[in-house]
C-alpha cells in the first residue's frame, strides 16, 4: 500500500483527493494536514465525507509517507518545504504553481517534472517530484499539443475559456459569493493569465519555432465546477486529416477522447476525462476542450501522476463516471 499525506487539507483540491484516494485500491491515507482545522473531523470541511471516513485533520506531519500532495495556495509550497523535511524516499506532487516553469523546477536538490501525462509520461514514471499542471493549462494544452507535435501552429491562437467557481479556491471572495456569481458572468486576467507561461512552455517543447501569440480570455461561469474552453486558429489541413492526427496523438492516453460532435461539460464533470471536439470552416479550426477543473484539472491528474510514479496502471482509482442529468 502507498501511504499518503495531504498538506493543505481544507480546500477543494484536497477534498477531491480524499474522495478519490478513499476508494483507490493501492493507497492508505496516513494524514491530512490543516492548521486551521487540526483535531477536527475531515467532514467539518468536506461535508460530502460525512459517514464515509473517520479521520481528523492534524497539524503534525509524518515525514516518512510514500507520497505527499501539496494542496496549498500558489507560492506557498516552497515556504512549506523550506520549513518541513520529508524522507529521501518520499515523492512529492505539488498542485500549486511554484515549480511548473522550467526556470523554477529546481529546489534544494529536487528537480520537479511537469506533470502533464499526455506530454511527459516517460519522465513522470521516473520522477520523484511532480509539478501538477494548472486547470486552464490542462484543458488548453490538450487542445493544442497535437497541432504543435505536427508543426501546424503557425498563427495566433484565440482562446476563450470559462471555469466554475471552485476554480477560485475555497476562501470566499466577492466574485465567488452566490449573490454575485448567480445569473452572472465576467472575465478576468484577460491576455495575462498565470497559466500562459506553462502553456507556452509545453507548446514550444513540441514546436520550438512557435513564435505567435496565445490570446487567452478566461471567464467566470455561473456554475460550481468544470472548464469549457474554445480555441480557434488557422490550419490548412482538412478536418479528416486533423482528426486522424489528434486520434494518433492520444491513442495511448486513456483519459482523452476526440470527436467531431458537439460536446458539453456534463460529459466530464466528476471525472478525469478530457473530451476534445474538432470543427472546421475554411482554413479555420475550432477546438473545444472540456474537463472538470478539480479532477483532470487538479486532483485526478495528481492521482494519475502518482499511479505512473509508483508503476501502477494510470487509470487505477480513476474509473469515474459523469452524470448527464
Amino acid at each position: 500500500m502507498i501511504n499518503v499525506g495531504i498538506i493543505g487539507g481544507s480546500g477543494y483540491t484536497a477534498g477531491e483527493l480524499i474522495r478519490i484516494l478513499m476508494f483507490h485500491p493501492n493507497t492508505k491515507l496516513d494524514f491530512v494536514y490543516s492548521t486551521t482545522n487540526a483535531g477536527r473531523p475531515l467532514s467539518v470541511a468536506h461535508h460530502d465525507l460525512m459517514g464515509d471516513i473517520e479521520m481528523n485533520f492534524t497539524d503534525t506531519v509524518n515525514p516518512n509517507v510514500n507520497v505527499v500532495f501539496l494542496c496549498l495556495g500558489h507560492g506557498k509550497s516552497i515556504q512549506f518545504l523550506e520549513q518541513n523535511q520529508f524522507a529521501s524516499h518520499t515523492k512529492i506532487i505539488d498542485l500549486g504553481n511554484d515549480f511548473r516553469l522550467t526556470k523554477d523546477k529546481e529546489f534544494k536538490g529536487k528537480s520537479f517534472v511537469y506533470g502533464l501525462p499526455e506530454l511527459n509520461k516517460t519522465n513522470i514514471k521516473n520522477a520523484n517530484y511532480i509539478a501538477n499542471p494548472g486547470c486552464f493549462a490542462t484543458a488548453i494544452q490538450l487542445a493544442l499539443l497535437p497541432l504543435a507535435a505536427e508543426g501546424l501552429l503557425n498563427s495566433d491562437v484565440h482562446i476563450n475559456a470559462t471555469t466554475g467557481s471552485t476554480g477560485a479556491g475555497v476562501s470566499p471572495s466577492e466574485t465567488t459569493h452566490f449573490s454575485w456569481r448567480s445569473n452572472n458572468m465576467s472575465h478576468y486576467k484577460a491576455f495575462d493569465h498565470q497559466h500562459l507561461g506553462e502553456i507556452n512552455q509545453s507548446v514550444n517543447q513540441l514546436q520550438a519555432d512557435y513564435a505567435n501569440e496565445l490570446i487567452f480570455v478566461p471567464n467566470r461561469g455561473d456554475f460550481a465546477r468544470g472548464i469549457f474552453a474554445t480555441l480557434y486558429t488557422t490550419v490548412e489541413e482538412s478536418l479528416e486529416n486533423l482528426v486522424a492526427k489528434y486520434e494518433a496523438f492520444y491513442k495511448d492516453q486513456p483519459f482523452v477522447t476526440v470527436t467531431t460532435t458537439n460536446i458539453n461539460m456534463k460529459q466530464v464533470v466528476q471525472t478525469n476525462k478530457c473530451i476534445i471536439s474538432l470543427m472546421k470552416k475554411g482554413n479555420r479550426i475550432l477546438i473545444t476542450s472540456i474537463i472538470d477543473n478539480l479532477v483532470k484539472g487538479a486532483s485526478g491528474q495528481a492521482v494519475q501522476n502518482m499511479n505512473l510514479m509508483f508503476g501502477l496502471e494510470e487509470t487505477t482509482g480513476l474509473h469515474l463516471k459523469p452524470s448527464g442529468f
